[in-house]
Order: C-alpha cells, then structure tokens, then sequence
C-alpha cells in the first residue's frame, strides 16, 4: 500500500511539475536587453499572447524597424542627440542601447556629445557603455550612471508603445 501511494504521489509531482519546465524551455529570441539590458523586455512569466506581444516582438527587431513603426520613439532619440532617430541608432544593435547611450550623453553632458560616445560602444573596437563612460567622465560612477540610462530607455520604450 505505502509502494502503491508513493508511486501515485511521484507520478501526480511529475504531471504537475511538467507545465512549469515547458514555460521555461522558451527563451525569448535575442535573450534579455542590454542592462536590461535596456531595453526590450519580456514578460516575467514566459511568452504570453496579449496585446503586448506587439512591443515585445518589436523590442527584438532592428533599430531602423521600429523606428520606421515608432515615430514617438523616433522623435525621443531626435531630441536627445539632435540627429534623425535612423541616423543615430545605425550601428547598435537593438534600440534599447541606442536610446541608453542618448541619455548618457545628455545626462553627463559627453564631451563630442552622442555621436563621440556612439563611437566608442559601436563599430570595431566597440567597449562596453560603462567602460565609454570611464573614458568621457571618469569622475562619475558608471554603473549607476549605465543603469541610470537604461531605466530611462526602458520608460522611454515603454510610453512610446502604448
């Protein structure tokens, strides 16, 4: 009888237990944004079929895509570097990092602006956003400065989807 309810007991924990493995097993295309990276995002709870999955399967697309369907974000990245959105975002990978490196620029007022700090995390010998940061302000503390940055591009990318 113990042998008989412990089987039963093994066998409902392992039907139970399946559907959380399978939410899992999913990773979303592109992995996660840049700190969070930055930017794009996806629902804590797996991949979800709702009205967001707009803004998410966009969060994965290519700059000049989103762009090209996102003229709120456009016009954010305008008046942050002072450049067409299409223009300033080529060469980064997602959006999210391009509206990232914008507001580090504004925010610690980089010498050569945007486009000096673009430089440095894009193309080859690309570094890290933190380690362009060192370079342009050594004083201020990087990290909170890049993750700073990144929660303001994750509003940003936010509010222009809804």
């Amino acid at each position: 009888m113990k042998r008989s309810t412990l089987i039963v007991f093994a066998a409902m924990a392992l039907a139970f237990s399946v559907p959380a493995f399978a939410q899992r097993a999913h990773p979303s295309p592109g992995g996660p944004p840049s700190g969070h990276e930055a930017g794009g995002g996806s629902s804590a709870g797996g991949s979800h079929e709702t009205a967001s999955t707009t803004h998410t399967d966009m969060s994965h697309a290519s700059p000049n895509e989103v762009l090209t369907h996102n003229t709120a974000i456009a016009d954010k990245i305008k008046t942050l570097t002072g450049t067409d959105a299409q223009t300033a975002c080529g060469g980064f990978k997602n959006l999210g990092q391009c509206v990232a490196a914008a507001h580090v620029a504004k925010n610690l007022n980089i010498p050569g602006g945007f486009d000096a700090l673009k430089a440095k995390v894009t193309g080859s010998g690309a570094v890290s956003l933190g380690k362009a940061i060192k370079s342009f302000a050594p004083d201020a503390d990087a990290k909170a400065e890049t993750k700073k940055a990144n929660q303001q591009a994750s509003d940003d990318l936010k509010e222009s989807s809804s």
